[in-house]
């Protein structure tokens, strides 16, 4: 019986060693060599693994641009410039600097702006909704709020407002990784050039009905009057399918449009208080219209 158990013993050994060194030569035969610089890469990276750099997570990041002749068509929008800058230095390649983006959201229409005209009962989804209807108010491109775009977003950078029922996102938190673009079945959500200050000036609407149509659907909507094209000294805006769009990059913040615009479509953000330059010529021409009135008056009485 003990030499039973020896020899079990010996025979599983024996089998595990062989088993062992057989694997260890596939193993080397079959062995995928890999760019020690990927780690480096790798490393160098957010870690995020958001996808907003086009590839499922930094790894895959890491391996594309260390298999690429440039970095041409390769940024990584967390760690921004400065990251890329790092990942060139150790590649030993160029990176070209791009401007920063964030994400911005191209509704205005609030719950005392765009009625609703039905009830929605099913669940809490943009998409899902989305497929089943167009949505429970008039304008069919505005924001379901569901909040599809808050659940995506891994920086807590975006919110739903309960007052208004959009979402709001906080410049400060947004990494422009893009996940709530992909995530609003709407597409309302775009990134955008990112000024100084977080300063923006953007048409808050992509409703492309006649002006009429959406307007009597949200009273911020934008009616395609033209009328921002055609005070834009940048050229900045164009009008297309009864819907007008600032370019973010031939923008220059002036922001002659937005006094412009009779629907209050286009929104202007993290600027000062405008000063009312037109305030001291009303006072003025009032006052010289009550002159004139008093002047009028003492003749008249004078005559009589």
């Amino acid at each position: 019986m003990t030499d039973i158990i020896l020899y079990t013993i010996i025979t599983l050994s024996a089998t595990g060693v062989i088993a062992a060194i057989i694997l260890y030569l596939v193993a080397q035969r079959f062995k995928v060599f890999e760019d020690p610089r990927i780690d480096l890469v790798e490393e160098a990276l957010p870690a995020a693994n958001c996808g907003g750099c086009g590839y499922p997570g930094c790894r895959n990041f890491a391996e594309a641009c260390v298999k690429s002749d440039d970095l041409k068509g390769l940024f990584c929008p967390v760690g921004g410039n400065d990251t890329m800058a790092h990942v060139a230095s150790i590649l030993g390649m160029e990176a070209k600097e791009q401007d920063p983006t964030v994400a911005v959201v191209r509704c205005a229409g609030s719950f005392d702006k765009r009625l609703r005209i039905n009830y929605y009962d099913g669940p809490a989804s943009c998409a899902i909704e989305s497929n089943l209807y167009a949505g429970d108010t008039g304008c069919v491109y505005g924001c379901l709020g569901h909040g599809d775009c808050v659940m995506v977003c891994d920086f807590d950078a975006i919110h739903m407002n309960t007052v208004t029922g959009l979402p709001e996102v906080t410049d400060a938190k947004c990494t422009a990784c893009g996940a709530c673009v992909e995530a609003c079945p709407k597409h309302i959500i775009e990134l955008r050039k990112r000024n100084k200050k977080d300063r923006k000036i953007f048409v808050c609407c992509i409703n492309e009905e006649k002006g009429g149509i959406a307007r009597k659907s949200c009273e911020v909507a934008c009616i395609g009057c033209g009328k921002c094209v055609k005070v834009c000294p940048h050229e900045a805006i164009t009008l297309e399918n009864y819907l007008a769009y600032i370019d973010p990059v031939k923008c220059r913040l002036c922001r002659k449009c937005v006094m412009e615009c009779p629907t209050n479509a286009i929104h202007e953000i993290n600027f000062p208080p405008r000063k009312d330059e037109d305030s001291g010529e009303q006072e003025i021409s009032a006052l010289n219209g009550e002159q004139i009135k008093s002047e009028s008056d003492l003749t008249n009485n004078a005559d009589i």
